[in-house]
């Protein structure tokens, strides 16, 4: 097992209250194995939301590699294949 080092937390009473009862109740062995599982938790989370912030950057960049299209002209074609969408869902009605 790696090195354990002890730190202080403060918390609020009922939150502390919580973790007692998970003890009293046998869910688990120790207040510190209910962090530390919460702890793992959070690090899985904030992974994920760097690796996702990583794909949006590399799409970023992948986009500013272009082609490039004419933005008045985009906006013409999507505004007509809207219409079309519109047009196709009025004749089936």
């Amino acid at each position: 097992m790696s090195k354990l080092e002890r730190i202080t937390v403060t918390l609020p009473e009922k939150m502390a209250a919580r973790l007692r009862d998970w003890v009293d109740a046998g869910d688990y062995a120790t207040t510190s194995e209910i962090v530390r599982e919460a702890l793992r938790g959070w690090a899985d989370k904030q992974d994920r939301r760097e690796a996702a912030r990583e794909q949006l950057r590399a799409a970023i960049a992948e986009g500013e590699q272009g082609p490039f299209r004419d933005g008045d002209a985009f906006f013409d074609e999507l505004e007509a294949q809207i219409q079309r969408n519109i047009d196709t869902v009025s004749d089936a009605a």
